[in-house]
């Protein structure tokens, strides 16, 4: 497969399934978009033109006896990925959804159970993994706690209020008058009553990208310690001990979108910012601080020599380990669009998928124990 381009089938294409992925997997040059399956037949034919799709299929099911795929596409609610995503598993191709993995954690166990007897792989969309800022501060992140150069990892914070998401991503959405069609959605959360499990769902659907990027900026697996009660904050710990916050919509925005992260290591920080989910040809910006430490016995002497320079108007000519920000400029790549290159790569065999089922179950568990201690059930 070096040389020969990844031949990808979609199976739905409505708003995020045009939006999000079918406008980025046209534009890699390493992928071909083969084929599309999508029950509205307006829908189909409308959209497989405006993308020079050759082939279009009712059922995803057509699609898979016709065409000789590397991969599938698969942008489906994910109260019904129960239902949609099990027999696609049968084809033994790599899957791509949304996210999170399922509505429940029984529904993401089934999952896992019959991808584990499928021997193939699923990668969940969790597109703030494959935002260069955060593929870079990550890099940063790892290579910081190998050297231990700015001490241990001491916290991690990410903030998320709610804003612009499209960020006109969504514009060019093509809209038909086919009538929509009717699924059934996954079984509801035995463990939880009506209420609770409406509320379980609501927290998935807008925050479970925040508690994955916390246990991807962690590096290993944490538990929620605690819900404040009116939904703005979940503290967690990290297996190692690491403390960490998810501050939910503490306040508003109307057409901006202001989601950061900020991870502490004992002698310095790197923060993250992070575009809407649709902005297209933009980037995240990451920043990194180092304050290199300078010994005790010389604090005072290099305090008073810069105090003593800037009275002077002056710097030396090799400054004395002072603090740096640095700002690097990345790539005119948005989240979206390289998270299509990297299912394209993992189905190479040149990355390992950014998220498979196995964490995004973990995520469902992670939302699980939050709703527990905010709710009381």
């Amino acid at each position: 497969m070096a040389t020969e381009k990844v031949r990808i089938g979609f199976v739905g294409v409505g708003g995020m399934g045009q939006c999000a992925h079918l406008k980025s997997y046209v534009t890699v040059p390493e992928c071909e978009v083969v084929a599309l399956a999508e029950l509205r037949p307006k829908l189909r034919e409308t959209v497989a033109r405006k993308y020079g799709i050759a082939r279009t299929y009712a059922t995803a099911a057509e699609m898979l006896a016709q065409e000789k795929l590397d991969g599938i596409v698969a942008a489906q609610p994910f109260d019904k990925h129960g239902q949609i995503i099990i027999p696609l598993y049968q084809a033994r191709l790599p899957v791509f959804t949304e996210k999170p993995l399922a509505s429940s954690i029984a529904t993401g166990a089934k999952m896992l159970a019959a991808l584990k007897a499928s021997g193939t792989w699923h990668m969940v969309g969790y597109h703030k993994r494959s935002d260069p800022a955060t593929m870079f501060a990550k890099a940063e992140i790892d290579r910081l706690q190998q050297t231990g150069e700015l001490g241990k990892l001491k916290y991690v914070r990410i903030l998320m209020p709610s804003g612009d998401w499209r960020a006109g991503g969504i514009h060019n959405w093509i809209l038909t008058d086919d009538p929509a069609p009717k699924l059934a959605a996954d079984p509801a959360a035995s463990d939880m009553d009506e209420p609770t499990y409406n509320k379980y769902v609501d927290f998935v659907n807008y925050y479970i990208h925040q508690v994955n990027l916390l246990r991807h900026l962690f590096g290993e697996a944490y538990r929620v310690t605690y819900a404040e009660k009116s939904g703005v904050l979940l503290v967690a710990e990290s297996a190692s001990g690491v403390p960490g916050t998810i501050e939910m919509t503490p306040y508003e925005t109307s057409i901006d979108w202001q989601e950061s992260a900020l991870v502490c290591f004992e002698r310095g920080w790197i923060k993250l910012k992070l575009p809407a989910p649709l902005a297209i040809n933009r980037p995240g910006q990451v920043t990194l601080y180092r304050d290199p430490r300078i010994p005790a016995a010389r604090v005072r002497s290099d305090a008073e020599l810069v105090a003593r320079m800037l009275a002077e108007d002056r710097m030396p000519e090799t400054p004395r380990a002072l603090p740096v920000a640095t700002t690097p400029t990345l790539p005119w790549i948005h989240a979206m669009r390289q998270q299509a290159i990297n299912f394209c790569r993992a189905i190479r065999g040149e990355i390992e998928p950014p998220c498979d089922a196995a964490e995004a179950l973990e995520d469902l568990k992670a939302a699980r124990e939050y709703i527990r201690l905010f709710t009381g059930k």
